[in-house]
């Protein structure tokens, strides 16, 4: 059964089995009287030479119920879609459509009223697609690409182009070109930056904002094009953290590669180069590169005592405007609260290292950032993004190998001291215990003790203390 054939690739995780599927598909609906056709990224992908992830299929000439009884004939689906005219396959990264006219209603990503209509052509079904290269069409029973608005040709001459009229009834549109030109290493048409001027964020929901910029975060190639389409658009200004940065000197001598905007670009582009593959890890370290100079506009000055620019405390002063810039886009807390630490830290391996730090500043540090392999990463790519500046890691190399010897690399260290070992000793819990456990931890950090014993020694010898006062 095609059910079967799901759940094995599943277990699997075998594409030749997602295309088998979508063959069986194809079939049944050809029996049935229409024809099913692979369309938009997937369609992309494959002829950049890329596998795709998910597989979107578009169906022309079966009505609605006829395509609902079809497909639950042989698939578990989520009916979730059902009013919209999508199916969900379950168990396999599916999504069966029919071709709809969606016409805007009001502000907004989803203010459209949308119509399905299984007899609609082809070609007109494409004109609701955002850019051409996103509107191809493929037969998986005969092979025919069906490209009725040039999109082969705009991926073979790397130009990202709209394909309608269409394209500006949906804001979030902009962003996904920005995501895309970074991506595909890809040209934007004047004709496209023309019209992506002209459209305004309207009320995009945060959320949808969050998902393109962590696109653009994981999957960008040359991130710096997705800065400079926002620029280039004028969206860059719904972004004013970014904005701020378009214009703000840096001293030359140290910044060859220009000014704050530029720095930033280039510290993307290198951070892309050094991703790791483990997504929640890159999309804090991206996120704290792109924001790790935020501070600058609010601090930049020419010292006449030193005849230069500066920007002192700019890794501090980047902490608000991280904050606001995150938090306009999320609420997860725990994400901005991992990004935040990296940006007010960026410049403390540099002084550290130059001052030859003990053991317990190292310590503190991990507890501050949480992860300092993170911080490394973000230092690195502020590093490489000064060319043609030589690179020195000097003090990168440094911190990791104290922070190797120590074992916080990845985690701070956990507390030796806890709340039992206090209770063993007879104390009952109350506002001295948090004190006291405060305390034993700034002193475990601090290398005073470094196991059990040595802490139950050091919270006798504090008891003690506590009983003479």
């Amino acid at each position: 059964m095609v059910l079967s054939a799901i759940l094995e690739f599943n277990k699997l995780n075998n594409p030749l089995n997602v295309e088998q599927v979508v063959g069986q598909i194809a079939t049944a609906i050809k029996k049935a009287g229409g024809r099913a056709l692979m369309v938009g990224g997937c369609v992309r992908d494959a002829m950049m030479g890329i596998t795709p992830k998910d597989i979107d299929i578009e169906v022309f000439g079966i009505e609605a119920q006829h395509l609902e009884r079809i497909v639950g004939e042989n698939f578990e689906y989520d009916s979730c879609g059902v009013s919209f005219g999508v199916l969900k396959l379950k168990h396999i990264d599916i999504d069966i459509s029919l071709p709809r006219r969606e016409s805007k209603i009001g502000l907004g990503h989803r203010a459209f009223n949308i119509a399905s209509d299984p007899f609609m052509s082809v070609e007109e079904a494409s004109l609701r697609r955002d850019f051409t290269i996103n509107s191809m069409y493929k037969d998986p029973l005969t092979g025919e690409i069906i490209d009725p608005n040039g999109g082969k040709n705009d991926l073979e001459q790397k130009i990202l182009r709209h394909v309608s009229h269409k394209f500006s009834e949906d804001p979030l549109r902009v962003l996904r070109g920005a995501q895309f030109v970074a991506r595909f290493d890809l040209e934007a048409h004047d004709t496209t930056i023309d019209i992506c001027r002209d459209i305004t964020p309207e009320s995009l929901a945060a959320e949808r904002i969050f998902e393109e910029w962590k696109k653009l975060i994981l999957k960008g190639v040359k991130i710096s094009k997705g800065l400079q389409f926002l620029q280039a658009t004028n969206w860059v200004k719904y972004f004013p953290e970014l904005n701020a940065l378009i214009g703000c000197k840096q001293e030359p001598k140290w910044h060859p590669e220009g000014d704050v905007w530029e720095h930033t670009k280039c510290c993307l582009d290198f951070y892309a180069k050094n991703r790791i593959g483990e997504q929640y890890e890159d999309l804090v370290v991206g996120m704290a590169v792109l924001c790790h100079d935020f501070g600058k506009p609010s601090c930049t000055f020419f010292d006449e005592k030193v005849g230069r620019l500066r920007s002192l405390g700019h890794d501090e002063k980047g902490v608000g405007p991280t904050y606001s810039f995150l938090s306009r886009m999320t609420n997860e807390e725990k994400f901005i609260s991992d990004v935040v630490p990296l940006v007010k830290n960026h410049m403390r391996p540099f002084s550290m290292w130059r001052s030859d730090a003990r053991d317990g500043a190292v310590r503190r540090l991990s507890c501050q950032v949480k992860r300092i392999d993170r911080l490394i990463r973000v230092c690195l790519a502020d590093d490489g993004g000064r060319p043609p500046f030589p690179s020195d890691t000097s003090s990168l190399d440094w911190l990791a190998a104290q922070a190797k010897r120590l074992d916080v690399q990845d985690k701070a260290p956990k507390p030796i001291l806890m709340g039992r070992d206090l209770l063993s000793l007879g104390l009952k819990a109350g506002p001295l215990f948090k004190k006291i456990l405060d305390e034993a931890y700034d002193n475990q950090i601090e290398g005073v003790f470094s196991d059990l014993d040595g802490a139950k020694k050091w919270l006798k010898e504090k008891l003690l203390t506590l009983e003479n006062c």
